[in-house]
C-alpha cells in the first residue's frame, strides 16, 4: 500500500469521524433544547410538594410520590442538566423550586436511596453554583446514609426487615456510595469513604457470578454476617440477569474507580460492560429487555431506563481504559443515545406527561411501572448526553 493511499484512507477516516462528531452534537444540542420544552410541560402538572415519578395514558393522569420515596432527586437533578446546557432561566428556577422540597430528607434514614436522593438533586445543583448551603445539605444526607452500614456484614443495609427479607442489600444500593466517596473528599469525614470501600468490595464477593452477572438481593444474617440467600426482586429469576440491575453494577463500579482509583474495581466494571455488551439477547439497538433472560423473547418489554444508565456509564469507563476499549464503549453507548432519540422511545412534545422517554419497565414481577416513563430513565439519557458533549466532542 502506497503513502499516498494510506493518507487517503486516513483523510476519509478522519472526514467521516468529524462529520459524525458534528451529528452528534447537532443532536445533543436539539436534545436538550427539546427537554427544556418538555420539562416545563411536566412542572405545570406536578402538585405543590411532590415529585414526579409516571405517567399513567390509560388514566392521562401524571404519577407522583412523596419526598421519601427513592426517585425524588432525579426531577431537580434532570432540570439541572438541561439547565447546564440551555442556560434557561425558567428551568433553573423549576430546579430550585423541586430542590426546597427535598431539603427535609436530609436527616432521613429510612432506607439506603439518599444517594439518588440527594445527590443526583443537591450534587448536581452545588456542581453548578457552588452554593455553600448545597454542600452543607449533601454532607447530612450522607451522614445519614452511613447510619446504615452494617459492620456484621460489611455493607449498607438497603431495606429494613421484612416478611421476605432479614438483612438485605441489592445491587442498585452501589450507586449512593457515590454521595460518601464525595462527602468525604469534600471535606467529610474520612469514614465515609471508608464505608464505601467496605461495601463495595463486599458486593464484589457476594453478588456477583463468575461471567461478571449480578443477583439483585443478597440477605444477609446480621448475628453471623453470613449470606441467607441470593435472589431477586424485580428480576425475572432468582438466577436472571436484571437488566437495570446491571447497569447499577457497571456504573457503580466506573464509578467507585474515579474515587479510588483500585484496579480492581476497574477490571470489575470492564467484566460487566463485556458481560453486558456482548450477550445474545442484547438487542441491535442495544436498549436491554428488562431482563437478559426476560421470558417470551423478542415479545418482552425493553427498558428504556437501562439502555441510558448503562450509556451513561459506558461513556465514563471509556476514560479510563485504552483506545480499543474506549471506542467500543463509545460506539455502544452512541447506538444507544441514537435509538433512545429517535421515534421508537422518544416522546413527542407536549406528551408522554411531559416525560422524555417512553418503554421503561420498573417491575415487571411486580406488575409495576410497565412499559411507561420513568424520572430516572430521563435522568440518566440526559446524563448521557452531556457525559458524550463533554468528553467525545
Amino acid at each position: 500500500m502506497t503513502r499516498k493511499l494510506i493518507a487517503g484512507i486516513l483523510l476519509l477516516a478522519s472526514q467521516v469521524s468529524f462529520a459524525q462528531s458534528q451529528d452528534m452534537r447537532k443532536l445533543i444540542d436539539s436534545e436538550f433544547q427539546f427537554a427544556a420544552k418538555q420539562y416545563k410541560v411536566l412542572d405545570k402538572n406536578i402538585p405543590a410538594g411532590l415529585t414526579p415519578q409516571s405517567f399513567n395514558a390509560k388514566t392521562n393522569k401524571l404519577v407522583t410520590y412523596d419526598i421519601k420515596w427513592w426517585c425524588s432527586g432525579f426531577y431537580s437533578g434532570s432540570l439541572w442538566y438541561i439547565f447546564e446546557q440551555t442556560k434557561d432561566a425558567e428551568i433553573k428556577k423549576d430546579a430550585e423550586k423541586a430542590l426546597k422540597i427535598l431539603e427535609p430528607n436530609q436527616t432521613y434514614t429510612g432506607h439506603h436511596d439518599l444517594g439518588f436522593m440527594m445527590f443526583c438533586s443537591f450534587g448536581n445543583a452545588y456542581r453548578l453554583t457552588g452554593k455553600p448551603e448545597y454542600k452543607e445539605i449533601i454532607q447530612n444526607s450522607a451522614q445519614s446514609l452511613a447510619t446504615r452500614f452494617r459492620p456484621e456484614i460489611g455493607s449498607i443495609q438497603s431495606w429494613n426487615k421484612n416478611k421476605y427479607f432479614n438483612c438485605p442489600v441489592i445491587i442498585d444500593n452501589m450507586m449512593n456510595l457515590e454521595m460518601l466517596n464525595w462527602a468525604s473528599d469534600n471535606g467529610g469525614d474520612a469514614r465515609l469513604k471508608e464505608i464505601s470501600v467496605k461495601h463495595a468490595n463486599t458486593t464484589i464477593a457476594n453478588h456477583f457470578r463468575p461471567d461478571f452477572s449480578s443477583y439483585h438481593v443478597v440477605d444477609y444474617d446480621l448475628t453471623t454476617g453470613k449470606v441467607i440467600r441470593k435472589a431477586t426482586w424485580q428480576g425475572a429469576a432468582n438466577t436472571s440477569a436484571w437488566a437495570r440491575g446491571q447497569g447499577w453494577a457497571l456504573y457503580g463500579y466506573t464509578m467507585m474507580y474515579r474515587f479510588t482509583k483500585d484496579t480492581k474495581y476497574l477490571d470489575q466494571a470492564n467484566g460487566i460492560a463485556n458481560f453486558i455488551l456482548n450477550h445474545p439477547n442484547l438487542p441491535a439497538d442495544k436498549i436491554p429487555y428488562w431482563d437478559f433472560d426476560a421470558p417470551f423473547m423478542p415479545f418482552s418489554n425493553r427498558d428504556a431506563s437501562a439502555g441510558a444508565l448503562i450509556a451513561s456509564a459506558l461513556l465514563e469507563l471509556g476514560q479510563y481504559v485504552g483506545a480499543h476499549e474506549k471506542n467500543t464503549y463509545k460506539q455502544a453507548a452512541e447506538t444507544m443515545i441514537n435509538a433512545l432519540a429517535s421515534s421508537a422511545y422518544k416522546a413527542k412534545l407536549g406528551e408522554n406527561g411531559g416525560f422524555l422517554l417512553k418503554h421503561s419497565t420498573g417491575a415487571l414481577p411486580l406488575n409495576s411501572e410497565i412499559d411507561v416513563p420513568l424520572v430516572y430513565a430521563d435522568y440518566y439519557y440526559l446524563e448521557a448526553l452531556a457525559r458524550y458533549k463533554k468528553w467525545y466532542l
